[in-house]
C-alpha cells in the first residue's frame, strides 16, 4: 500500500526529535502491525498551507498513491487565510487525489487556542475561528469524496492540559504529542482501508 502523507508542518513531523516518532511512520507501523505492506513517503512541507497542496499532490500522484493522509489548517489559520478559500483548495487536492483512485483521509486545522504563544484573553476568539475553519474544511472534504479524521476532537483537551506533548518551541507536537495525534487519526485511516 503506498501511504502519501501531505500538509504542513505537522504532516512533516517537525517538534519531534526522532523521525520514527513523526505520524508518517508511526502509521505505517500501525498498519504493518495489521498485515499491510506499506510503502510510505512524506510530502508534507514545513509551513505549507492549503494553496500549497496542489503541488504536493501532483507528486504524490506521479509517484503512485493508495492511501494519501492530509493534515492542513494550521498555517492558513496563522496566515488568516479565509476559510471558504482555504477550503476549496483542499476540496480540489481531495478531489485530484479521489480522482487518481486514492482513498483520502484528512485532519483538519487544529484548535490554536491551546497553543501557550496565545494570550489567555484571546483564546475563546481563537478557538471559535479555528473550529469554524475546521467546520469549512470538514464540508469541503466531504463534497470531494474524502474522509474526515476528527483528531482535534480527540486530541485539544489533552494538548492544552499537557506541556509535554509540545516540543521545546511549545508550537508543535513532541514525540508524545505526535503518538497522541496518531491514535486519534488511525481509526479513520483503518475504517477507510476495510471500507
Amino acid at each position: 500500500m503506498r501511504l502519501r502523507l501531505l500538509g504542513d508542518s505537522i504532516a512533516a513531523g517537525v517538534g519531534s526529535t526522532r523521525q520514527e516518532d513523526t505520524l508518517g511512520p508511526l502509521l505505517a507501523a500501525r498498519l504493518r502491525a495489521a498485515g499491510h505492506h506499506v510503502d510510505l513517503r512524506v510530502h508534507a512541507v514545513p509551513g505549507a498551507r492549503s494553496a500549497d497542496l496542489k503541488a504536493q499532490v501532483r507528486t504524490a500522484i506521479a509517484g503512485g498513491v493508495d492511501l494519501a493522509v492530509i493534515v492542513i489548517g494550521a498555517n492558513d489559520l496563522t496566515r488568516f487565510v479565509p476559510a471558504h478559500v482555504g477550503a476549496q483548495q483542499l476540496h480540489d487536492a481531495v478531489a485530484d487525489l479521489r480522482g487518481a483512485g486514492a482513498q483520502v483521509v484528512v485532519s483538519t486545522a487544529p484548535d490554536l487556542s491551546v497553543v501557550a504563544h496565545v494570550p489567555p484573553a484571546l483564546r475563546t476568539i481563537v478557538s471559535t475561528v479555528s473550529r469554524d475553519y475546521a467546520q469549512a474544511q470538514l464540508q469541503a472534504v466531504i463534497r470531494a469524496g474524502g474522509v474526515v479524521a476528527h483528531v482535534e476532537r480527540a486530541v485539544s483537551a489533552r494538548f492544552a492540559a499537557d506541556p509535554a506533548l509540545f516540543a521545546a518551541d511549545r508550537f508543535h507536537p513532541s514525540a508524545a504529542g505526535y503518538r497522541v495525534i496518531a491514535e486519534a487519526l488511525a481509526p479513520a485511516v483503518e475504517a477507510v482501508l476495510q471500507a
